[in-house]
């Protein structure tokens, strides 16, 4: 098979893959290298289907022994199979780098033969480009789980990110759909990862010659609405992951629907506005200080898919409004609706010089709409809180554009939002 036509192939099916980041890694080059990844990180475009295309992303194969129900790559699926060689790989890479198509590669699998067979090969890749082509651009590898801790170790030397997804969020989702897959086996490959970055840092504290590990870190992804499971689990999983594992991110991809599934699965995707939520319910826990049990209810397992998730908990703790600008912690601040982590910052750098009115709060360009409401300032403010819950809560709500966009693409690709 022609290498264009394997790249068709194994391009197309990388496409599922979200988590491809490409910050935090500061490998610069000495001079005598090719690329470096030590500037401003890489910026990414998007082609029509969503797909990224400054990172070289594609599978290395798309056989596989699992046969993952919700995965249009497994054993049972009858799609279009391809297989690339370590050489064509490390060759494509060189060629769309050296002609500015791409800044990186990521580099994923289908299992073949065995976890540790894939996982050589993969490393085969990243190794080939550093120590024969003296490549130092970006690299991101996909890390099987269950691979060995030999294996691991090689990966985190040659890579900048690796990643270990867990695909769903519960051992019952994975007995369901992917019996073959064990939450233990993520766990483990997740622990050797964390393991190697905790030890490199340690060693690079002591001399700056010390060799890095996966120096922009390691995430996970997992499949949103392939089960009935609700939001308020799949946001446990990831604060238990980003607690226990200190993952740079949980992605989350929304189902796709795949020919000839299983009858379990949906037979639509679930809404991209739930996945846009939960990205910023993710957001919440990891930079404004809220507990996952803050932003979902017993009731309510699920976020709400008309408002974002700090506002739907401001409008469940009336109580804690309205905030005097002035007087007000961060952590108070972060709450507001309207306010995020920089105006916060600037709010509490203003202040200590003169107190903040509502010019000032015009100038820093916060959402006056939003944030009214919550607030008082010097001079006070007489709207806040004065209206009932509904009309409040359809007072602040701003259009997403970036929502109406998804709402326009949606409709016109299959008429489901």
């Amino acid at each position: 098979m022609e290498v264009r036509i394997k790249l068709a192939i194994l391009a197309d099916a990388a496409k599922y893959d979200a988590s491809c980041a490409s910050s935090g890694s500061r490998r610069a080059n000495n001079g005598t290298q090719l690329g470096d990844t030590n500037k401003v990180g890489i910026c990414h475009s998007y082609t029509p289907d969503g797909r990224c295309v400054s990172l070289l992303k594609i599978l290395l194969t798309n056989h596989c022994i699992y046969d993952c129900q919700y995965c249009i790559n497994r054993v049972t699926s009858d799609t279009p199979r391809a297989r690339f060689t370590v050489e064509e790989v490390v060759n494509l890479t060189l060629e769309f780098y050296r002609r500015n198509y791409i800044e990186g590669l990521f580099l994923s699998s289908g299992i073949i033969q065995s976890v540790d067979y894939t996982m050589e090969q993969l490393i085969g890749v990243a190794k080939t480009l550093r120590l024969v082509h003296h490549y130092n651009g970006y690299i991101h590898l996909k890390t099987a789980p269950g691979a060995s801790a030999e294996l691991v170790a090689q990966a985190g030397q040659y890579a900048d990110r690796l990643s270990c997804n867990i695909e769903l969020p519960t051992a019952a989702d994975l007995k369901q759909l992917a019996p073959e897959k064990k939450l233990d086996d993520v766990d483990s490959t997740m622990n050797l990862i964390r393991g190697g970055i905790d030890q490199a840092t340690a060693q690079r504290k002591e001399s700056s010659k010390a060799p890095t590990f996966a120096p922009a870190g390691q995430s996970t992804q997992m499949i949103v609405g392939a089960t009935g499971t609700p939001d308020a689990a799949i946001l446990s999983t990831s604060d238990a992951l980003y607690k226990k594992q200190r993952l740079r991110r949980v992605y989350y991809s929304a189902y796709s629907p795949i020919p000839h599934a299983d009858s379990r699965l949906p037979s639509v995707s679930p809404t991209l506005i739930r996945e846009h939520r939960l990205y910023q319910a993710d957001w919440l826990m990891r930079f404004y200080r809220f507990d996952v049990a803050e932003l979902t209810t017993g009731d309510e397992p699920n976020l709400s898919l008309q408002i974002d998730p700090k506002l739907a908990w401001a409008l469940r703790h009336r109580e804690w409004f309205p905030v005097d600008l002035n007087r007000a912690t961060r952590t108070q601040m972060l709450r507001i609706p309207g306010l995020g982590i920089r105006n916060v910052e600037r709010i509490i750098s203003v202040r200590r010089f003169h107190r903040i009115r509502l010019e000032d709060l015009v100038k820093l360009r916060v959402s006056i709409k939003r944030v009214r409401p919550f607030v008082v300032y010097d001079g006070a403010n007489p709207d806040a809180l004065k209206i009932d819950s509904d009309d409040l809560r359809n007072r602040v709500i701003c259009p997403d554009r970036q929502l109406e966009l998804f709402t326009s693409m949606t409709t016109a690709g299959n008429g489901e939002l």
